[in-house]
């Protein structure tokens, strides 16, 4: 596998009912809406389906609908939880192929980390004892392969003030983590309903806007932005370089944004 491709879909926030809708949006036909776009556009098939977290807006009965959605595609569906998932309910939902929730999977020359950062009655999150233990074991035990680490919560300040109060508390002791290994290619989250693009000591941080509301960027209080569902796409090379791409929804007048990194 010389080229590992993925789309990422994060945030749906969806109801067990299909008409439910959120901040204006009905979620469900949000998330459908964006999963045909991709299947749509040249970066279908992929090899790996990410979903990052809140998959659900506090109501477990939404899982049948990830089921419904992404089961029966053909192909592995990496998950992990966000702070309105829950993630007991979430595993035994998405329990068995094609789902994974949390750990790790392989791929080729690469290693996909999926954390968990739900932090009960908080918005905020937080990686647990076991958790960074987990992170650690995946980063050391990889042997050659580069590494794509996932989560819910941005372990960067996203310079909003409102959203900066309910990141990743603990991303202090998350980057002492990373930054002990040099595997690390990527790192992408979900949660900020909006498009990030940095770079830190050589690893990419990518955070995906969701499939439904976005967020306004650099709001200092909570806002909406207009802007439509978006997903992410990524292709993984073999020597650790990738291609990633942002893409609009709506009938792609929103243009997408588009960068290519190169493995240091």
């Amino acid at each position: 596998m010389s080229v590992l491709r993925l789309i990422q879909f994060t945030d749906p926030h969806l109801y067990g009912s299909e008409t439910e809708t959120l901040r204006g949006i009905a979620t469900l036909p949000a998330l459908k809406a964006a999963l045909a776009d991709a299947q749509q556009s040249a970066a279908w098939p992929p090899d790996v389906v990410l979903v990052t977290g809140d998959l659900v807006q506090d109501d477990p009965t939404g899982y049948a609908h990830i089921r419904r959605v992404f089961g029966s595609l053909g192909m592995p569906v990496l998950c992990i939880p966000g702070n309105h998932d829950d993630p007991a309910a979430m595993r035994r939902e998405l329990r068995g192929a094609p789902f994974t929730v949390g750990g790790f999977a392989d791929f080729g020359a690469w290693r996909i980390v999926l954390l968990d950062s739900f932090l009960s009655g908080s918005a905020s999150g937080r990686l647990s004892e076991a958790t960074l233990t987990q992170l650690e074991e995946a980063l050391s035990t990889a042997e050659r392969r580069h590494c794509l680490v996932t989560l819910h919560h941005h372990p960067v300040a996203m310079s909003s003030r409102w959203l900066d109060r309910v990141g990743l508390e603990n991303s202090t002791e998350f980057w002492n983590v990373i930054d002990r290994h040099t595997n690390v290619r990527a790192v992408v989250w979900g949660h900020v309903h909006q498009s990030y693009d940095g770079l830190r000591k050589g690893v990419r941080l990518l955070a995906t806007p969701s499939t439904c509301a976005q967020f306004v960027p650099h709001a200092e209080e909570f806002a909406v932005d207009r802007r439509p569902p978006a997903y992410r796409t990524l292709e993984l090379q073999s020597d650790g370089s990738f291609l990633t791409e942002v893409v609009w929804v709506e009938k792609r007048v929103a243009g997408s944004s588009h960068s290519v990194y190169s493995a240091a």
